[in-house]
């Protein structure tokens, strides 16, 4: 897995960049929306709807920003028979993480699991540790209430099948063996990244606080998705 985009759940799909202007594959899936994250992010193929988010891989980039946006794009497509594609450069962390967020927000897993049925469909997914990190602070402090968001601008949406679909990832994920990378060891291994590194976006133009930062903050955390 991993050699062309992969399906992670009905209507969801994981991918490269590569993957993400490949006719042949947006065809043979019937990919409507893609949700295309690095960081010189744009439209490319005609006839699909896009969310945009120019952002780099760096740990120090606050993805989780982006989750709820992401969540609204990925469900009003699934919800109205649409089929997405998350890609980013080699769809490695950045989709993997978006994808991990929309798991976690749809159905009862864990940020653990939830990245257990991404490996599961795509052995090379692996957030870099900061995401891993923004991922456990998602749960910890903001994915009750965006679960209950989700229900209530989705009411008629069953997460039967996707648990179900997502019992079959973990089970594929387990017979491969495959180690899910700690936030901990992660940070051991990896280069400590630059601070000088500066990262745009489509959607905002400075960067913006954490949502969990807001949360601890008590203050609103956005229901709407902002223009891209």
């Amino acid at each position: 897995m991993g050699n062309g985009m992969n399906k992670v759940l009905p209507g969801l799909y994981l991918g490269s960049f590569r993957d993400g202007k490949d006719s042949e594959q947006l065809r043979a899936n019937e990919i409507t929306h893609i949700i295309s994250i690095h960081d010189t992010a744009k439209e490319i193929v005609e006839d699909k709807q896009y969310l945009c988010i120019r952002v780099p891989d760096s740990p120090e980039e606050n993805l989780s920003r982006y989750f709820p946006k992401c969540n609204d794009f990925i469900h009003q497509a699934r919800t109205t028979g649409g089929n997405v594609l998350i890609h980013c450069l080699a769809g490695v962390s950045r989709s993997a993480t978006i994808a991990a967020a929309y798991i976690m927000s749809v159905t009862s897993l864990s940020c653990k699991d939830a990245l257990k049925v991404v490996r599961g469909a795509r052995n090379i997914a692996n957030p870099n540790y900061g995401f891993h990190s923004q991922l456990k602070e998602f749960e910890a402090y903001v994915l009750t209430m965006e679960r209950k968001r989700l229900k209530v601008r989705y009411p008629k949406f069953d997460i039967t099948r996707d648990e179900e679909e997502c019992a079959k990832m973990i089970s594929i994920y387990h017979s491969s063996s495959l180690p899910l990378l700690s936030s901990a060891s992660a940070n051991t291994l990896a280069p400590k990244p630059s601070t000088s590194r500066s990262s745009t976006s489509s959607a905002a133009s400075s960067p913006a606080s954490s949502p969990v930062h807001r949360q601890k903050k008590k203050r609103s955390f956005s229901s709407s998705p902002r223009r891209n």
